[in-house]
């Protein structure tokens, strides 16, 4: 179904339907040039509403966002009837939970509302559009770790451009991301993009098993050597469904396990003119350990064990790193053990 293009005069109304750490990047980030509204959890956005909203790093100067629906601010609610006036919805949920998601947003969106999923994961905007029917539903990418370092306080840790499709329906939105200062570029490849991405996203796992900054972790060649082997099961995964990843640096994804197994020294040299990590960093998977909540292991290293499994491949590293961090779900924060590199790389490598 089309989308009216906006007037000239039109100020977007964007929702966020969960108001985590990216959803409170895009949507405070966004608040100078929209309508924002947040939707979360109860517990978030009174925190939200107390608090204010906070943002940093990313090169950008910090910023602060009045919750109280203000001109310059943004709006909070904790249901999906937040959404019910919105040209645009950002999904930001975990992937476990998009089919709620979808199916509570089903009944209050009007039918030429755009919905954009920046989430993890290689399903999510299939989950979407089977529930919202109808409606454009688009792919979009989020490259870089944003964490929580605070009440209300959410900062960018790490570098990179989001993506989202290049159809007509997503000018409007890439005009308001472009405008509030975030660089988002439009591709007709998002699937491969995806793929990419959760190539990248095989790392959170082993960061939250780490349990050091990003930065440091990928210091490490044991680490990285983890990752390599993580990688390499995926991209035979990926050429057995006939995927070829896009290339979103400078270095093709074929090549990138070959890159991690460089000596540190020559790594931190290549890493430091291709990555932007500052000390801030930690993955998503950390946090939600930190924060005794459920990963999203199986929308990474369980999307490879999967298309492995289709294609009668092993996958005995992804395999491994699933039950590891699924230990430390279970053990609850605080209490699961650090691994460190040559701990966690003889640990999976065993399993080969």
């Amino acid at each position: 179904m089309s989308q009216p293009a906006p007037r000239p005069d039109h100020r977007l109304r964007i929702a966020v339907m969960g108001a985590g750490s990216i959803g409170c990047h895009l949507g405070g980030s966004l608040a100078g040039v929209a309508d924002v509204t947040l939707i979360g959890r109860v517990a978030a956005m009174d925190t939200l509403r107390a608090r204010g909203l906070a943002l940093s790093g990313g090169g950008r100067p910090r910023l602060r966002v009045d919750t109280d629906g203000g001109p310059l601010g943004v709006r909070l609610a904790t249901g999906a009837e937040g959404a019910a006036d919105a040209d645009y919805v950002l999904v930001t949920v975990k992937s476990a939970n998009t089919g709620e998601a979808a199916r509570e947003l089903a009944p209050h969106l009007a039918p030429g509302t755009v919905v954009v999923s920046f989430q993890n994961g290689l399903r999510n905007t299939g989950a979407l559009a089977e529930v919202l029917t109808g409606r454009p539903v688009l792919a979009g990418m989020v490259p870089y770790n944003v964490v929580r370092t605070g009440p209300g306080a959410f900062h960018q840790g790490s570098g990179g451009t989001l993506m989202v499709e290049a159809v007509r329906h997503a000018e409007p939105l890439v005009a308001a991301l472009t405008a509030a200062g975030l660089r988002i570029e439009a591709r007709h490849d998002m699937r491969e993009v995806q793929c990419a991405k959760l190539l990248m996203n095989l790392n959170n796992a082993i960061n939250a098993l780490s349990g050091l900054p990003l930065r440091d972790q990928l210091g490490q060649r044991a680490y990285r050597e983890c990752l390599a082997l993580s990688q390499s099961e995926a991209l035979a995964a990926y050429a057995a469904e006939g995927i070829q990843p896009a290339r979103l640096g400078p270095i093709p994804a074929r090549l990138t396990p070959r890159l991690l197994r460089l000596p540190d020294g020559i790594f931190r040299r290549l890493a430091t003119a291709t990555l932007s990590i500052d000390a801030q960093a930690r993955s998503s998977t950390w946090e939600d350990l930190q924060r005794g909540r459920p990963t999203e292991i199986d929308s990474l290293q369980g999307e490879v064990v999967a298309l492995a499994a289709r294609h009668a491949l092993p996958a005995p590293v992804n395999r491994e790193l699933v039950s590891l961090v699924r230990r430390m779900e279970a053990a609850g924060p605080g209490a699961a053990r650090r691994w460190s590199g040559g701990e966690l790389l003889a640990k999976v490598t065993t399993m080969r």
